[in-house]
C-alpha cells in the first residue's frame, strides 16, 4: 500500500447510538480497522440505559480520535441522527454515519475518499452494501464510477435502480451536509433517501464497485417499522410530490403518480384482509392525508374489488401473495437502521 498524503483530507464519523451495546463494540472495531487513517470519529448517546455509554467512553480513552458527546435528553431517531451529523469537524471534508449497530470494511473510507477525490463534481459516494446475508445496491454497469445526479435519481424513479442504501452505505461530501439543518426531514422515515434526491439536484454520485459496508437486520430498527407499517408506497410518492418535477418529464411524472398511486390502494385492499391494527390504518390515512390525497373509500372499493375478481382467477396464486406487504418493496433500502430512539 502506498504511504497515505500528509495532506489527506479529513473524515468525520458519527455514530448515533441508543442501547446498542451488543452491538457497538463491533461498529468501534471497525472504524479503528480502516486503512485510511485520517478521521474524527464522533459518538452520540442518546441516553442509552445499557452499558453503551461505558463501551463508548472506554474506547475514547484510549483514541484521542474518539470523542463521546450524551443528549441531556432522548431525541425520536431522526432527530437524533440530525444531532449527530451537527458535530462535523470544520476542518473535514468529507462524512461518514455508521450507524451503531452496523459496521464498514476496512477499505471502507480508502475506497470512498479516493472515488470522491477522482470526481470533484461527487456530493455523495455510494458502494455495494451487505445487508443480512444479501448484497445491495447491485445493477450498475462495472464501469461506471460516476453517474450524473439527473440520471441516477431518473434510474431509481422509473426503473427502481436503487443504489443509495441507506446513510450507513454512502460517504458525503461534509459542505453539503453542513449547508442544510437539519440535514435529514425529522418527520419522514425514509428521510436518508429523500436527502439524496435532495442533494443530487446539483452533484454527482461517484459508487465504488466494491461490499464496503454492512447493514444489520434486526428486530426494533427502523428498518423493522418501515416493513411493519409497509411505508414504501407514502415515502415514494412524498419523494414524487417534493422531487419528481425535477427530476422526470409531466409525461413521467403524472405516470409513475398514479402508478404508485394504484399500487398503494391494492396494497391497502389486501390488508383489509389480513386485519390490521388501528395504528396500520391511522399512520396511512395521515400520510395520503400529509399527501394531499385523503383516503378514497370509493378507490379502496374498486382495488378491492379488483383484488377479489384476481383471486378467483388465480386462487392459489392469491394465497401465496396474501401475506406479503409493501414492506418487502425498496424505495430505499430501506430507512436508516437504528432503534426508534436511536
Amino acid at each position: 500500500m502506498k504511504p497515505m498524503p500528509t495532506d489527506a483530507p479529513l473524515v468525520s464519523i458519527v455514530t448515533p447510538v441508543y442501547n446498542a451495546a451488543a452491538y457497538l463494540p463491533e461498529c468501534i472495531e471497525s472504524i479503528l480497522a480502516q486503512t485510511y487513517p485520517h478521521w474524527e470519529y464522533t459518538i452520540i448517546d442518546n441516553c442509552s440505559t445499557d452499558d453503551s455509554p461505558a463501551i463508548a467512553r472506554s474506547y475514547e480513552a484510549k483514541d484521542s480520535r474518539i470523542r463521546v458527546q450524551r443528549n441531556p435528553q432522548c431525541l425520536p431517531a431522526m432527530a437524533n441522527h440530525n444531532m449527530a451529523l451537527r458535530q462535523l469537524s470544520p476542518a473535514s471534508k468529507y462524512c461518514k454515519v455508521v450507524f451503531a449497530d452496523d459496521w464498514i470494511f476496512p477499505e471502507c473510507l480508502q475506497k470512498m475518499v479516493a472515488a470522491a477525490e477522482a470526481h470533484p463534481s461527487a456530493g455523495i459516494v455510494g458502494s455495494y452494501c451487505l445487508e443480512g446475508q444479501q448484497v445491495i445496491c447491485t445493477g450498475l454497469p462495472y464501469t461506471t464510477p460516476l453517474i450524473s445526479g439527473r440520471e441516477v435519481c431518473r434510474l431509481h424513479l422509473l426503473e427502481q435502480l436503487y443504489l443509495f442504501g441507506s446513510a450507513n452505505s454512502l460517504l458525503y461530501r461534509s459542505d453539503l451536509v453542513r449547508a442544510r439543518d437539519p440535514f435529514f426531514d425529522e418527520s419522514n422515515i425514509h428521510g436518508d433517501t429523500e436527502v439524496c434526491f435532495a442533494l443530487l439536484r446539483s452533484c454527482d454520485f461517484a459508487f465504488v464497485h466494491q461490499v464496503l459496508t454492512f447493514t444489520r437486520l434486526r428486530p426494533g430498527s427502523l428498518n423493522t417499522v418501515s416493513s411493519d407499517h409497509a411505508a414504501y408506497f407514502a415515502g415514494m410518492l412524498l419523494i414524487l410530490a417534493r422531487h419528481g418535477a425535477h427530476y422526470l418529464t409531466a409525461a413521467e411524472l403524472s405516470t409513475r403518480r398514479n402508478q404508485e398511486l394504484s399500487g398503494y390502494y391494492r396494497f391497502l385492499s389486501k390488508s383489509l384482509f389480513l386485519r390490521r391494527g388501528r395504528g396500520f390504518w391511522d399512520y396511512h390515512k395521515q400520510k395520503l392525508i400529509e399527501l394531499g390525497y385523503g383516503l378514497s373509500r370509493t378507490r379502496l372499493a374498486r382495488a378491492t374489488l379488483a383484488n377479489l375478481f384476481a383471486a378467483a382467477l388465480r386462487p392459489a396464486d392469491a394465497l401465496r401473495k396474501l401475506g406479503k406487504t409493501a414492506g418487502s418493496r425498496r424505495l430505499v433500502r430501506t430507512t436508516t437502521p437504528g432503534a426508534a430512539s436511536a
